[in-house]
């Protein structure tokens, strides 16, 4: 392992890499407020840095040995609080995404919010929100990473609420803030209880407890679980994640896609030594996945606006992350070149295949929205996609992009997607047949909604002006299509680019490469079944749908249309009950208490009181020095017959 590049050690290229960022956002929050085009270029220019540094990191040969590096930030007695870098081969993978998506993002956006009013403020925001989700993938403790936790949060709202003068933005940017704050109220706790179980929250210091024999509660690794729900909007707290879709696309592309929403299942994977001594999380993990998966397919279905479609595919995908992270029951016996002499373990099959899913779908689904902007801006702004069609001959680049972003979703064998999604649903015939089936279905969902989307929209005739209008972005918005595209190839091809030129590392290049090929028989079926799931959800869709202005399956099947559009606003519909009927009437409730008891009997009361002393003693202040003299002598007189009964 070389020990520096161009004399920087790799905690030093860590450090810049992470501060970086927060030093644009500084300069144009201080200096680039009122120039947005040199606010653009250096955030974008910084967007450039981290991405080079990141790979640097990664394929410098820095991740054959952990970098483990930390000091004091804040000492209280026996409590220290320390900030440090943690970089090992899940840190090089995610710092790569982040990278390689971050700069595609950037590049894009100086394109599509070239004439933004506010583009320096956009710009300040995704730099400060780089500087958050590289402290997250480089912290080496839970104190560290809730610390940039909250700054992702943060950033998000900023972004979300970038055209605060909707009032549809400013709500959304406002529920996703909320959402958040509910699910990092159950992380807190769990760090709080991870620290009192075991005296520290450095996570190499927990790993070694736990393998130790350390005793861990299912209680401890399920709060924390509790931010993972939130982050990457699992259920019930999902909700925020379409509405988020009122910021910039682009932001959608970077937060709801690739980077932000993955965070929660990178916190997972840093924390799997607790999962693996504690079973019965692992069990709820796996089914609260497999529940969003198949609950947000079936939102998509119905979806018009093209930005929804791809959020609930979102949603979909994430669950299937988070349920292969619960379903790593695997044992393969270590081959040629494996890691370590031993069995892999259960859990590192199942970190192993969410990682790779969230890889892949970083590339394929940051492809999609770029190109859902590309679509949107050549087409004026319109985002229904029955308002499109026949953009194929007008924007060819960003239709040839787009499609292989939805064979990379559907699983076309070969592509990226294809890979990954295979690896997740062999461990669910290995480990869950229930969760297999789930999982299956949405696959088939999967296929069918993409192919909606990708036939209103690219094909037939025109269906508005501004679909008739419309026309290919320039160099900076096609740039990237062409970069995410071919991510979305080769991105899967693990066995082939196996070792240290993978962006998977050797660890998690070897543990995927095993996965499918445990059982060669297994491996066939799911094969098989991945290849019918595709072609019947795909064929159902081309059968359904004919590039028109109205839906085909709200017209065929009213019944299940309405029960689809009644599944997607439920949880909703609860909430709002639940804040107007529950929530707000105990709040008045407490009020009313407040009202009574604390301002009027117990303050007002006790003032009153007071009131009633003070002009009592007032009373006595009548300014005549006989009436002085006699209260003289009184109180002498009580002060001798006191001190008499007391000296006796």
């Amino acid at each position: 392992m070389p020990n520096s590049v161009f004399g920087y050690s790799p905690t030093v290229i860590a450090l810049l890499t992470l501060l970086t960022p927060l030093a644009s956002a500084l300069v144009i929050a201080l200096f680039l407020r009122r120039a947005g085009g040199i606010a653009a270029l250096v955030s974008t220019f910084t967007a450039a840095i981290v991405a080079a540094g990141g790979l640097t990191l990664a394929f410098g040969g820095f991740r054959d040995a952990a970098v483990d590096a930390s000091t004091t930030w804040l000492s209280l007695g026996d409590f220290a609080l320390s900030l440090g870098i943690k970089f090992d081969d899940l840190s090089a993978l995610m710092i790569s995404i982040v990278g390689i998506v971050g700069l595609c993002v950037h590049v894009f956006s100086l394109g599509y919010m070239h004439d933004d009013e506010a583009k320096a403020r956009y710009f300040g925001g995704l730099s400060i929100f780089m500087f958050s989700m590289l402290g997250i993938v480089l912290a080496d403790n839970l104190f560290m990473i809730f610390i940039f936790w909250e700054l992702v949060g943060f950033s998000s709202y900023v972004l979300i609420n970038h055209y605060h003068a909707k009032q549809s933005a400013a709500d959304a940017s406002k529920k996703a803030f909320i959402a958040n704050r509910v699910g990092d109220f159950g992380f807190l706790l769990g760090i709080i209880a991870c620290y009192y179980a075991f005296g520290t929250v450095n996570l190499s210091e927990i790993a070694d407890k736990v393998q130790g024999g350390a005793l861990v509660s299912a209680t401890i690794p399920l709060l924390l679980f509790c931010g993972a729900v939130g982050k990457s909007a699992q259920m019930p707290l999902h909700v925020w994640l379409p509405d988020a879709m009122e910021g910039p696309t682009p932001v959608s592309a970077l937060i709801h896609a690739a980077t932000m929403v993955a965070a929660g299942i990178f916190m997972l994977c840093r924390i799997e030594p607790l999962f693996a001594a504690a079973p019965l999380a692992l069990t709820v993990v796996m089914w609260v996945g497999a529940a969003t998966a198949l609950y947000a397919a079936l939102c998509a279905i119905t979806q018009s606006d093209i930005k929804k479609v791809l959020a609930y595919s979102t949603l979909s995908q994430l669950g299937y992350m988070v349920a292969a992270f619960g379903l790593g029951r695997l044992d393969i016996p270590p081959q040629d070149g494996a890691v370590g002499a031993v069995k892999i373990t259960m859990i590192t099959a199942g970190a192993a295949a969410a990682m790779f899913h969230l890889t892949t779908h970083a590339f394929f689904k940051a492809l999609m929205f770029l190109g859902s902007g590309s679509v949107i801006h050549g087409c004026h702004h319109e985002q229904n996609i029955f308002k499109m069609g026949g953009l194929w001959k007008k924007m060819p680049l960003t239709f040839i992009t787009f499609t292989i972003g939805v064979l990379a979703i559907i699983g076309m064998p070969g592509l990226a997607g294809f890979f990954s999604k295979d690896a997740i649903l062999f461990l669910a015939m290995e480990n869950s047949t229930p969760v297999f089936v789930i999982l299956a279905f949405s696959a088939v969902l999967t296929a069918f909604y993409m192919v909606r989307l990708w036939r209103l929209v690219f094909f037939g005739a025109p269906r508005s002006e501004d679909a008739s209008h419309a026309h290919e972005g320039g160099f900076s918005m096609t740039l990237p299509l062409i970069v995410l595209a071919v991510l979305s190839f080769v991105g899967g091809w693990v066995t082939i680019f196996g070792g240290k030129l993978s962006i998977y590392g050797d660890k998690f290049g070897q543990i995927l490469s095993q996965i499918p090929e445990a059982h060669g028989a297994a491996h066939t079926t799911i094969l098989i079944v991945s290849v019918a799931v595709m072609t019947l959800g795909a064929g159902a869709a081309l059968l359904l749908y004919k590039p028109a202005s109205t839906d085909a399956l709200a017209a065929k099947s009213p019944v299940l249309f309405a029960f689809l559009g009644f599944l997607q606003g439920s949880f909703d519909s609860a909430y709002g009950y639940y804040v107007a009927k529950v929530q707000q009437r105990f709040a008045m409730l407490l009020e009313f208490l407040e009202r009574i008891f604390l301002s009027g009997l117990i303050i007002r009361g006790l003032a009153g009181a007071v009131g009633l002393v003070g002009l009592g003693t007032r009373a006595l202040h009548t300014g005549s020095l006989h009436t002085y003299v006699y209260w003289f002598l009184f109180g002498a007189a009580v002060l001798w017959a006191f001190a008499g009964g007391w000296l006796n």
